[in-house]
């Protein structure tokens, strides 16, 4: 059944999508085991905390019978103002890179750029998943593609188990909450559209 909202699909897997700060850093010679393992652990923190703000605002619906719904509803509105305050305080401080639509997820990465970078390089993919998260996600990949209209295709170097878990988790709740976002009553203007599969 058609739920109304676009599936990403990027090499056979579930991606996300969004318009988010994406920088490239060319690398000129690959990095070390040490610098490889700090990287390493500094997404998957990094992404743990992504994925604990997503599970704020949750679009389920909540249960009704507990006797705290509505008290446990208005702390969980009163912290998502606290974190959208504080993701608004932390964009305005740090200079970031200019936001630009990407899909990707633990495979590769697809997105437009002012200024490409040429095919075959190997660099450093930095994207900030959330205004209140002062350091990106860092991935290693390769440019596979640059087309003339500046859209750049990426293919990652495996990050590891547990960084392609979290990203995978991190697009699926992405998805979820569209597919749940699209189920409410529909706004004037609101757009339905098909199944997408890059690459």
């Amino acid at each position: 059944m058609y739920e109304g909202v676009d599936t990403v699909i990027l090499h056979n897997e579930l991606a996300c999508e969004a318009v988010l700060p994406v920088a490239w850093r060319p690398l000129a010679q690959p990095l070390n085991d040490v610098a490889l393992a700090a990287l390493t652990e500094r997404n998957v923190q990094t992404l743990q905390v992504a994925l604990a703000i997503e599970e704020h605002g949750s679009v389920e619906k909540p249960d009704d019978k507990s006797p705290h719904a509505a008290d446990l509803m208005r702390l969980e509105v009163k912290v998502n103002l606290l974190v959208d305050l504080m993701g608004q305080l932390l964009a305005a401080s740090q200079k970031r890179p200019t936001p630009s639509a990407i899909r990707f997820n633990a495979l590769g990465a697809v997105w437009n750029s002012l200024a490409p970078p040429v095919t075959g390089q190997q660099g450093l993919l930095d994207i900030y998943l959330r205004d209140c998260l002062a350091q990106p996600i860092t991935l290693i990949g390769r440019v596979m593609k640059v087309s003339t209209d500046g859209q750049v295709r990426i293919n990652f170097t495996p990050p590891g188990e547990m960084t392609s878990d979290l990203l995978e988790k991190f697009a699926f709740r992405r998805h979820r909450r569209q597919v749940a976002g699209v189920r409410q009553p529909r706004r004037a203007g609101s757009e339905t559209g098909i199944t997408r599969i890059l690459g």
